[in-house]
């Protein structure tokens, strides 16, 4: 991020990460789930089955067993919608709701979400209704999965969602970067707990292979270049979000920049 978009986001931005804790509003905003106000921008999260077993499908943390799709679930949305109610005009639902492909309300929303997705199996009936949504309209948000081997999980499923595209990955020059903050292109945020270890990246080891040390920022277009699928691989930019008050460092090196990305994601997508 330049100097300047930092600074403007640590202005608009504030203190606040010190105030979650002690916030009433926000004791009150956690409360309020999954159903949608009508007319507002909602944030939409997936839910997903993934295949295999222990540290696979699924993994125990922080006194808690967390199914893939839920990673950062619901931190991470809550702190975002609320950070985009704060520093755009966006009016978002105060809501992050979570949905199935295969719900019949899932076409009401224009913007989905989908996290750590390196072991994700879809079934053919949730690659019909996920082709049905990209063609008619929508628009598809993937963050937090690493290495190769993960990228080739989630590269096979869109094969079979969209034979006829393949991915590219985006250029810096791209409006992505600029839409609200001005961005050199997708930061690399590591997970907090790796990040006051001394990662810059997560640990290859947790994940289902190597090759995690360059970001990537990569999109399916469809045949009038517009984007439907955002991928940001190799890049933790949720627990950017969810974790932005426990730790002034990390807030300050990596919790601003996922938000100055994660807003122009949502700014794109819902402009374009």
């Amino acid at each position: 991020m330049s100097r300047v978009g930092r600074v403007t986001l640590c202005l608009w931005i504030g203190t606040a990460a010190t105030l979650w804790a002690d916030s009433e509003d926000f004791e009150a905003f956690k409360k309020l789930r999954n159903l949608p106000l009508p007319s507002k921008f909602t944030f939409v999260r997936v839910q997903y089955q993934s295949e295999g077993g222990y540290g696979e499908a699924w993994y125990d943390y922080d006194g808690r067993t967390w199914q893939r799709w839920e990673t950062d679930y619901p931190e991470a949305d809550e702190n975002f919608v609320f950070r985009l109610s704060e520093l755009t005009t966006i009016d978002p639902n105060p809501r992050s709701i979570t949905r199935k492909l295969t719900d019949p309300d899932l076409f009401q929303f224009p913007f989905l979400y989908m996290c750590d997705v390196g072991w994700m199996r879809l079934s053919r009936e949730e690659k019909r209704r996920l082709r049905q949504y990209l063609l008619g309209g929508g628009f598809v948000w993937v963050d937090d999965f690493w290495g190769w081997a993960e990228w080739e999980n989630f590269d096979a499923i869109m094969r079979d969602v969209l034979p006829e595209y393949r991915w590219r990955e985006i250029e810096k020059t791209h409006p992505l970067f600029n839409m609200v903050f001005p961005l050199a292109g997708c930061p690399q945020v590591p997970a907090r707990d790796f990040a006051i270890q001394g990662w810059k990246t997560d640990p290859p080891w947790i994940h289902r292979s190597g090759g995690v040390e360059e970001v990537h920022c990569r999109g399916w277009f469809d045949g009038k270049n517009r984007l439907m699928v955002l991928a940001t691989h190799n890049t933790d930019l949720g627990d950017g979000f969810e974790r932005e008050a426990e730790d002034e460092w990390y807030f300050e090196n990596f919790s601003l920049q996922a938000y100055a990305m994660g807003i122009n994601i949502i700014t794109y997508a819902l402009t374009h």
